[in-house]
């Protein structure tokens, strides 16, 4: 199967920039988008042979995420459950018979780290949640994650060693979730890779000078581990300020 994540930053924008085209050359299973900023009824793809599961922020404009894919699973849920999480569409999830699929999008921390607390909260509360499907078969889980979790995974460490997404206790939260039995399958394929990132601010011609952050994940469940065949970052395939990632895996 082939999994892809893309935070497309605005679905109705990247549409005029080739979105189809990518979503056609990459051909994925499942395909899962973070920040679709929609409402109902805003847009309407035509994507045959795809089914499609839409999780929309109560704010207008805001967040939202989609799955598309091509094997009907057995059921859909949105959110986590927890009132206080699931006003901002961040949560999708899939159950098929031997595997649980996830897209989430990650709140961000913010400017001043105004949303760290929040943030914290969430990810201990988005820890549970996967542990408890995990209690009943593997889970995947993928999308902005809003969190480079080493040095080697942004250009610029140390004038960033404060900032959201790069905080300690963001690096560490992910660090707990990956010791609880989880497999960031990039680094599992590629641990000292340098230079490959998932996002690009738009300021300072960043993206031209690849001083990027890897933000975007898929991770799985160590019990999938011999099931993984490879993963992927298309740095080159363009329209958002984030690019798509993939998972390589035979289930």
């Amino acid at each position: 199967m082939k999994l892809v994540s893309w935070n497309v930053n605005g679905l109705r924008a990247v549409m005029g920039k080739g979105f189809m085209d990518s979503f056609n050359a990459l051909s994925a299973d499942i395909f899962c988008l973070q920040e679709t900023k929609l409402s109902e009824g805003q847009i309407e793809l035509d994507l045959p042979g795809y089914e499609q599961y839409w999780n929309y922020a109560e704010k207008k404009g805001y967040s939202g995420t989609a799955v598309f894919t091509k094997k009907k699973p057995l059921s859909v849920s949105y959110g986590i459950g927890i009132e206080e999480h699931d006003h901002e569409g961040r949560v999708i999830t899939l159950e098929f018979e031997d595997f649980y699929f996830i897209t989430v999008y990650v709140p961000n921390s913010q400017r001043e780290l105004t949303r760290l607390d929040y943030r914290q909260k969430w990810e201990e509360d988005f820890r549970s949640y996967i542990l408890g499907l995990e209690s009943k078969k593997p889970v995947i889980y993928c999308g902005d994650l809003n969190v480079a979790h080493k040095e080697i995974d942004l250009k610029n460490p140390s004038s960033n060693h404060h900032n959201a997404g790069f905080t300690d206790e963001e690096r560490n939260c992910f660090t707990k979730t990956l010791e609880s039995g989880y497999i960031d399958t990039f680094r599992h394929f590629y641990p000292d890779k340098e230079g490959i990132y998932s996002w690009w601010s738009y300021m300072f011609h960043a993206r031209e000078k690849n001083a990027g952050w890897r933000i975007d994940y898929f991770v799985a469940s160590k019990k999938l581990e011999k099931k993984l065949k490879d993963a992927k970052i298309h740095c080159d395939i363009m329209g958002s300020d984030h690019c798509p990632v993939e998972l390589d895996i035979d289930l």
